[in-house]
């Protein structure tokens, strides 16, 4: 076993990973590049871990293939990265108010929902001598999450005006519904709210800060709204908004056999005993379940992975570390390789059963799987 960039590098004899393509990755965030015109800067979004992916081997690879910016959600996970050798600059979209230290220390550059965060972080600032800090203010065009109202901006201006301490490097907003074109309108309604918004904030303050809005699927469908620089988060893994853009897997969920098992009829499995069986039936054992982000919904039969290029279904409940596949009529033995996602089944197909996003699964994987690089 090896380690690399806070990425562990197993060998063959291990019971379960989630294997990183690199160059998919890198084939994504090419395609999104062609989208922007050439002078605008492209934010990547490495938050919860690279959407459990691996936070440090992504920062990396995106400050090789010309990021202009990163951004986390949460001070400690922009320390890690600082940690791995990442010098790119990082926006903390939930700054806080507890790690302003840490943050100045490391040079991060906090985002700044409202006055009370302002007014904490200037205070630090000034104890520490410091002028002219990038911060990164946050204005709510309709998400209704963090963010500055129309209402707030006059404060805002007048405050900063007169504190050398700091010096806004992007103002920025969040499309609630980028992806939808039912909803186009309310988009179309956000990006006015925020020309107009940024608009008068650069009057005020005397200069105009970066500007961005647009995160994957406004890349996708609003790239007449790029401003100076987009974010580009789900994208970069491999979800795109558009039915025909068939973007790279990135991440691929995989296990191995850990126990093949011969069942009469009448016998049951699992918790509850819900798994059924008939005369015949063949189960196999894989070492992943819901602490390893396999939610107990895709069991019983609700999805099937892919082993030796058959799609089996789950058996049973899912438990907490394992769950079993029926195996009947297909040619399996321990050791074999299970897909629970990847190139088939795909995220997006195991997100629909749930009926959520495939962020949700993604970002479910816990650090416990180890992530394996596939070059």
């Amino acid at each position: 076993m090896s380690i690399r960039s806070g990425i562990i590098h197993l060998g063959e004899n291990d019971f379960s990973r989630l294997e990183l393509n690199l160059k998919g990755a890198t084939d994504n965030y090419r395609y999104f590049r062609s989208l922007l015109e050439p002078s605008t800067k492209l934010l990547v979004l490495v938050k919860a871990n690279a959407y459990g992916h691996g936070a440090a081997e992504f920062a990396s690879m995106m400050q090789r293939s010309g990021a202009d910016y990163l951004a986390v959600a949460y001070p400690v996970e922009g320390l890690e990265i600082r940690r791995n050798g990442v010098s790119l600059p990082i926006i903390v979209l939930t700054a806080g108010t507890d790690f302003f230290p840490e943050i100045i220390q490391t040079r991060l550059e906090p985002s700044i929902p409202n006055m009370e965060c302002l007014e904490a972080f200037v205070k630090v600032l000034r104890l520490k001598g410091l002028k002219d800090y990038p911060i990164h203010i946050k204005l709510d065009t309709g998400m209704h999450r963090l963010g500055f109202t129309s209402s707030e901006l006059p404060k805002l201006a007048s405050f900063l005006v007169r504190t050398p301490e700091v010096k806004v490097k992007s103002a920025f907003s969040h499309l609630c519904v980028a992806e939808d074109p039912l909803q186009d309108a309310f988009t179309e309604e956000q990006v006015a709210l925020f020309q107009k918004n940024t608009a008068f904030l650069a009057e005020k303050i005397g200069y105009m800060p970066m500007r961005h809005i647009l995160n994957s699927a406004g890349i996708e469908r609003f790239p007449q709204y790029q401003f100076d620089m987009v974010r580009l988060g789900i994208g970069l893994y491999g979800v795109s908004s558009l039915p025909n853009v068939h973007l790279s897997p990135v991440a691929s969920l995989k296990c191995k056999i850990l126990q093949v098992k011969e069942l009469s009829a009448g016998d049951t499995i699992g918790y509850g005993r819900l798994g059924k069986a008939v005369e015949g039936t063949r189960i196999a054992v894989i070492p992943v379940g819901y602490a390893d982000g396999i939610d107990r919904h895709l069991g019983r039969g609700a999805a099937s992975f892919c082993v030796n290029g058959h799609r089996v279904p789950t058996i049973g409940n899912i438990c907490m570390d394992m769950c079993m596949l029926d195996v009947t009529g297909v040619p399996v033995s321990v050791g074999d390789t299970v897909t629970v996602f990847g190139d088939d089944p795909s995220v997006e197909e195991l997100s629909k059963i749930l009926g959520t996003i495939p962020y949700e699964i993604l970002s479910s994987i816990p650090r416990r799987i180890p992530r394996i690089v596939v070059r």
